[in-house]
């Protein structure tokens, strides 16, 4: 499982939504609102990039909800850095501001 996910540089992109999606579909639960609020970041940041500002909001919002239920570090990545920047992203788009960083997928130490 982790290296469909964390293949490349860390960061949710549409090409991680492609990846994610297959194996998203495949898991039980309680995998599959981790899986499925991941996706949401990265097709929401998608959204972002083709202006559609209304989809980016609905999408990050609705993952911020589906990824807050987990415990801090769920399937290896560490939660509190990425909703952290999640809602730095909703609060940027609901004031019209410049967008913070992209997310990236801070990895637990093993």
């Amino acid at each position: 499982m982790r290296q469909n996910i964390y293949t490349g540089s860390n960061y949710l992109t549409i090409e991680a939504h492609e990846a994610l999606e297959d194996v998203w579909r495949a898991s039980p639960e309680p995998q599959k609102k981790f899986f499925q609020g991941l996706i949401q970041i990265a097709v929401g940041l998608h959204h972002y990039g083709t202006g559609n500002l209304v989809g980016a909001r609905s999408l990050l919002a609705r993952a911020a909800k589906n990824l807050s239920g987990y415990s801090e570090t769920f399937g290896g990545i560490q939660l509190n850095p990425l909703l952290k920047c999640i809602a730095e992203w909703q609060h940027a788009l609901a004031n019209d501001a410049p967008p913070p960083p992209f997310p990236k997928l801070d990895l637990e130490s093993t």
